[in-house]
């Protein structure tokens, strides 16, 4: 089973989100995406100041076996993306829920987050 951290939210689209202070959230994938990708071997990411909506299309991570497109979990403005994964994109292989995190919000409404699965729910879509 994969790693489900129960500090997180999670979308059906196996992205999580961290609640920080002042509605502020950090977005990445989950182990279990990370996992069924493999190796990443890049990791493309919006600019800081795009404003997103819940379910939009934020960016692409593609892997030695596919690129998949990666959905904004809850509606927001990018405050901060991860420019250390341009260089090492491995990273949300080894880290996907440290290190390996892949952009900063300001939410929009904090309420979307709420809505999202808690770990017990997740892990039962990720089995």
């Amino acid at each position: 089973m994969s790693n489900v951290p129960n500090t997180l939210r999670y979308a059906k689209s196996h992205e999580w989100l961290r609640l920080e202070a002042d509605a502020a959230a950090t977005v990445g994938i989950t182990d279990h995406a990370q996992s069924a990708l493999g190796d990443i071997t890049y990791v493309q990411l919006p600019k800081v100041g795009a404003v997103l909506k819940a379910g939009d299309t934020f960016g692409t991570v593609e892997s030695v076996k596919a690129a998949s497109d990666l959905y904004c979990p809850a509606g927001g403005t990018v405050t901060e993306v991860n420019a250390a994964l341009a260089q090492a994109p491995e990273t949300v292989n080894r880290d996907p829920y440290g290190a390996g995190w892949l952009l900063k919000l300001k939410l929009s409404n904090p309420a979307e987050a709420a809505a999202l699965m808690d770990a017990a729910a997740y892990a039962k879509v990720a089995e």
